[in-house]
């Protein structure tokens, strides 16, 4: 955590309830905005940042939810 309350990648990711993996994809294929960065260029991540990310984490289906033909697939 920054002095300021912010939030680096892996405990963002952690507090979303998403891999850090995940959330980098996400970043990388632009299904979410990108968040601040400080001086060494590392994303830090504030509350209301936190809280979009989850809002979209929440939209996605997991796996147990897409049913067992859509399960096999992905093997």
């Amino acid at each position: 955590m920054t002095p300021h309350g912010r939030l680096y990648t892996a405990e963002a990711a952690e507090k979303i309830g998403i891999s850090k993996p995940t959330l980098i994809r996400w970043f990388a294929q632009g299904k979410i905005a990108e968040v601040d960065r400080d001086v060494r260029g590392w994303r830090v991540f504030s509350k209301a940042d936190i809280e979009r990310i989850q809002t979209y984490a929440n939209k996605i289906e997991s796996p147990k939810e897409r049913g067992p033909q859509r399960q096999a697939q992905r093997v």
